[in-house]
């Protein structure tokens, strides 16, 4: 008996929160899903409230998606972050339910780097200050403290995507360029890696942070690092607002020893616009504060929906885990005329002895299997006979080690 069509595209739903751009909602609709979007973040409790039937959920850096929020989503079957950091996850929990998230870590790297290139300069000139001014109807024209940036050093940490881009236009504008990471990274250019972030400290002019938010990142620019840096330099934090200890910084500016400083991330930020947000470095001179807009540019939210959905998509309809921060790397083509069974499960040895025993007694054909494994789980990918698809996967299901299984037609 031949199995039925596999679950209809228009009856899979999916939930995007925090104004995700139209671009991820064109990609959804294409494929026929039911597609609901929501202005703003939820709370946790709102959020596990609406998402017992959502098959795929949309966020950006607002909404936290905890172990009880995941526990509420029955049928999640993927989450997307359409942004560059996850630290909104408990990826770990999504992991071992079967979830794999998937984020934009590409998509809005020129954005970044086109505002610290502008913060360079601004900072330089001390634009800020004078524009403010010139507002409040003062006009006060000085050179004293105002600088090109030709001839001068920038030093960046972390020299991934973005930090290597800053590099290179950072080196077209005439600034010398070092590095420091924790890898080692290929250089662009005449970009030069310097062994220590101290060293770093000690030879630049403007400092740019580029790090995610980890344990070691927090706080890993504090008072005793400011010191470091020469004396009227300037930093920029476009990175994580744990990356900063914001009261050491503002110390540092109010004593001289820092002479700007550009930050557009927080320890902590509002969940919405409006007004009563507070921070140390308001009201300084020489300080640019932003909230939080390093890849708020139009291009780079519609190369963030594209590429995040994409990404939800292939993994709805083929099971394609590349590019997943949570979960094991699989991608393998389609066979026509065969199904694909998903499965999800923990890694424990004699799973797929298990797996392909059931394939055996029901004498169904392989036609392609790839499994792969992390700490937690275990992920397959296999395509069989059609004939026998359902009564796999409902064997496989039954397995004590089972977490997830799904067919695709």
């Amino acid at each position: 008996m031949t199995s039925p069509t596999s679950f209809p595209k228009d009856q899979i739903k999916v939930l995007l929160l925090e104004n995700i751009h139209e671009s991820a909602s064109g990609i959804f609709s294409g494929e026929g899903f039911q597609i609901e979007r929501v202005k703003g973040a939820l709370k946790p409790a709102e959020l596990a409230a609406r998402i017992s039937d959502v098959h795929i959920l949309g966020i950006r850096s607002k909404t936290h998606v905890t172990d009880e929020v995941l526990k509420s989503a029955r049928r999640l079957l993927t989450l997307g972050c359409f942004c560059i950091g996850t630290n909104q996850v408990e990826l770990d929990a999504a992991n071992r339910r079967g979830v794999p998230v998937f984020n934009a870590p590409f998509s809005n790297t020129r954005s970044v780097a086109e505002l610290v290139i502008a913060e360079i300069v601004a900072l330089a000139r001390q634009l800020g200050d004078r524009s403010r001014e010139v507002h409040e109807g003062v006009w006060k024209k000085v050179s004293d403290g105002c600088h090109e940036v030709r001839g001068k050093t920038l030093g960046i940490v972390g020299y991934g995507h973005i930090g290597s881009q800053v590099g290179v236009l950072a080196e077209s504008m005439g600034l010398r360029v070092l590095f420091h990471d924790v890898m080692t990274k290929l250089p662009m250019g005449n970009n030069r890696s310097v062994p220590s972030l101290e060293a770093l400290l000690n030879a630049s002019d403007f400092v740019t942070l580029h790090v995610p938010a980890t344990k070691e990142t927090t706080r890993m620019i504090g008072a005793p690092q400011l010191a470091q840096m020469r004396r009227g330099a300037h930093l920029i934090n476009n990175s994580r607002g744990s990356v900063v200890d914001i009261d050491a910084l503002a110390a540092a500016l109010k004593e001289g020893h820092v002479g700007g400083a550009a930050v557009d991330v927080f320890p902590e930020e509002p969940e919405g616009n409006g007004q009563g947000f507070s921070t140390p470095l308001r009201g300084l001179p020489n300080v640019i504060l932003t909230p939080h807009i390093g890849g708020s540019t139009e291009e780079a939210q519609e190369a963030i929906g594209v590429e995040v959905a994409s990404s939800l998509v292939k993994f709805t309809n083929t099971g394609t885990t590349t590019g997943t921060v949570n979960f094991p790397q699989v991608e393998l083509p389609t066979v026509p005329g065969t199904h694909r069974i998903l499965n999800v499960h923990k890694n424990q040895p004699g799973v797929l002895r298990d797996i392909n025993k059931i394939v055996s007694d029901v004498n169904a054909n392989i036609e392609r299997q790839v499994l792969s494994t992390d700490a937690n789980i275990g992920y397959l990918v296999m395509d069989v006979s059609k004939d026998v698809s359902n009564e796999i996967r409902e064997q496989i299901s039954n397995l004590s080690a089972n977490i997830k299984t799904r067919i695709l037609f």
